[in-house]
């Protein structure tokens, strides 16, 4: 995977290669359609003056006149009919020209080597210095025709040279400009992207889909946003779920209150009547003080509290909770077995208290009269494993994923147990999650629940 680090890193080293062959080239252009022509006019109108300043000097020798001229930078090469060579000034590193060319230039032709010379990848034509490459008039010297090839020495050439680098620099800079505007957009585009869908997410739409597919950090920061969006979408749904739920859990006993007492207030009720009457307002305020009190216990367990822990027996703990319900179970006669081994745990005490009491209470409920609990607890080298197992209607295995879901309840559960709010599981699961422990349950209608939660240790 690209990290952003080696992309942007990537990304410089192409824009300054890039830049600088572009650049180079549109300068080797330059040279060839504008300064080598230009070049070339110019040298070609020193020769000519060269040439026409030695007619009016006859009487100086040729070579003492072109050798005063090498003072001004520049190197000749005179040949005459007879096929005779002198070379003034710096020696050229190649002297091959072709014989056609010098045979014009004796008739009267004037040679442009410079303007002519070819095409090349670098841009050799100031520096090569190549009798090919030169200017070639024709002079007459003691009535004889003669071809005079000039070329100015690299020096002379120092303002074309200058003037080249210095377009060569200004292109260089402006395509590195354009380039690192147009990387920059690419890599900024998909920020500005996050930018604006964290805009639309503050405003509480969470439906985004990014089409941003990078593998960076651009792109991993895109997932995990996504990632983000759609988990805000289910809190969101799961809030205005939970919102219903206690709604829907508030209004029910709410309205039962309403309507009974309103049908107190009638004269001709029985005593018998008035108190079922009263009987069902006092388990419907009880119900609404359970839910109440479950809400509270949910709310402060989502706040990721610190928990009290300590070193404590859990089997003395569960056989606690066994006798504080007794006469819940000893009134639907049913029996308790336990098997449990010498077990201690490290969390928070009242927590799990709780945890035990809620299991034991929906295994006492959801069990038939007559029927079997049977708690286990053992302790091995990984933590307590604790198993609450029941003899009753069991769970349907369309339930089983959303049983510790907040007020779910199975279409059994709701036929069954009119006072259950749907909580406890949920603040079951909470407490034990927050012991790093995990719960587990198993179940099939008509032959009990089996539920499996192991604590491991600190």
């Amino acid at each position: 995977m690209k990290t952003l680090y080696v992309r942007i890193i990537v990304t410089t080293m192409i824009i300054m290669i890039s830049s600088a062959l572009i650049a180079f080239v549109i300068s080797n252009v330059y040279y060839h359609y504008y300064l080598k022509p230009k070049n070339d006019q110019k040298i070609t109108q020193i020769a000519t003056n060269i040439v026409d300043i030695y007619k009016h000097n006859n009487n100086e020798r040729i070579e003492n006149y072109l050798g005063q001229m090498t003072d001004l930078g520049y190197t000749f090469y005179l040949v005459d009919e007879a096929g005779n060579e002198t070379h003034i000034g710096m020696k050229f590193d190649d002297e091959s020209i072709e014989h056609e060319k010098v045979v014009d230039v004796l008739n009267g032709k004037t040679y442009h080597g410079i303007a002519n010379y070819p095409w090349k990848l670098f841009i050799t034509g100031f520096f090569s210095n190549e009798l090919k490459n030169t200017v070639g008039v024709p002079i007459t010297i003691d009535g004889e025709n003669h071809a005079l090839f000039v070329r100015a020495n690299t020096q002379q050439q120092f303002g074309e040279i200058r003037k080249l680098l210095a377009i060569l620099l200004v292109l260089l800079l402006c395509i590195s400009f354009i380039l690192v505007l147009l990387s920059t957009r690419y890599i900024v585009k998909p920020i500005r992207t996050l930018t604006e869908a964290t805009k639309k997410v503050a405003g509480g739409n969470y439906h985004l889909k990014l089409p941003v597919k990078r593998q960076d950090e651009i792109g991993d920061l895109a997932n995990h946003f996504s990632q983000m969006s759609n988990s805000l979408e289910k809190v969101e749904e799961k809030r205005q779920e939970f919102v219903s739920n206690v709604s829907h859990e508030i209004q029910s006993p709410l309205t039962s209150i309403q309507g009974f007492s309103q049908t107190l207030r009638q004269e001709n009720l029985s005593e018998n009547e008035r108190i079922q009457y009263l009987e069902i307002i006092e388990k419907e305020t009880k119900r609404l003080s359970l839910l109440s009190k479950q809400l509270l216990t949910l709310s402060v367990l989502d706040k990721d509290l610190k928990t009290e822990t300590l070193l404590f027996s859990l089997t003395d703990q569960i056989k606690e909770v066994v006798l504080t319900t007794q006469w819940q179970w000893r009134e639907k006669e049913q029996a308790i077995e336990m098997e449990l081994d010498s077990a201690n745990v490290f969390g928070d005490q009242k927590l799990l208290h709780q945890v035990w009491m809620n299991l034991l209470a929906n295994a006492i409920r959801y069990t038939n009269p007559g029927g079997t609990i049977t708690i286990k607890a053992n302790e091995d080298r990984e933590g307590v494993h604790v198993v609450f197992s029941d003899t009753g209607i069991g769970i349907e295995s369309t339930d089983l994923p959303n049983l510790f879901d907040r007020f779910y309840k199975a279409d059994k559960s709701r036929n069954r147990a009119d006072s259950s709010t749907g909580l406890g599981l949920a603040i079951v699961k909470k407490i034990i999650e927050l012991h790093d422990g995990t719960i587990m349950v198993e179940s099939e209608p008509g032959k009990g629940s089996e539920f499996r939660v192991f604590l491991p240790k600190p």
